[in-house]
C-alpha cells in the first residue's frame, strides 16, 4: 500500500499483458458453420468434455446462440444414441437398490 492514498498500487505490467492478448477466435465461425447438426458428431464431440459433459461458453468461446444451439444438438445426438450421456466418476459407483 502506498503511504499518501492508501491504496494498493498498481499493476500495470498485468494489465498491459492481458490488454495486449487477442482473443481466441470463434470455432464455428472459423470454419464457416452456420447451422450445427445433431448428426455431426464430430464437431460435436469437439464441446464434450471426456466424462461427456456439455463445455460450457467460457471453454468453448462460441456465442449464446450458439451455445444453445450446440447443446440442444448434443441433447438430440444423445437422445438418438450417437453420443454418450455423461459417465459417473471411477471413484464412485451407482448406489444398489436404486
Amino acid at each position: 500500500m502506498t503511504a499518501a492514498t492508501g491504496k494498493p498500487p498498481r499493476r500495470t505490467r498485468e494489465r498491459e499483458r492481458d490488454r495486449d492478448r487477442s482473443p481466441k477466435p470463434n470455432p464455428l465461425d472459423a470454419a464457416g458453420i452456420s447451422h450445427v447438426d445433431y448428426k455431426d458428431t464430430e464437431l460435436l464431440r469437439r464441446f464434450i468434455s471426456d466424462r461427456g459433459k456439455i463445455r460450457g461458453r467460457r471453454v468453448t468461446r462460441l456465442t449464446v446462440r450458439q451455445q444453445r444451439e450446440t447443446a440442444r444438438a448434443i441433447k438430440n445426438a444423445r437422445e438418438m444414441a450417437l453420443l454418450p450421456y455423461a459417465s459417473a466418476s471411477q471413484g464412485q459407483s451407482q448406489r444398489p437398490g436404486r
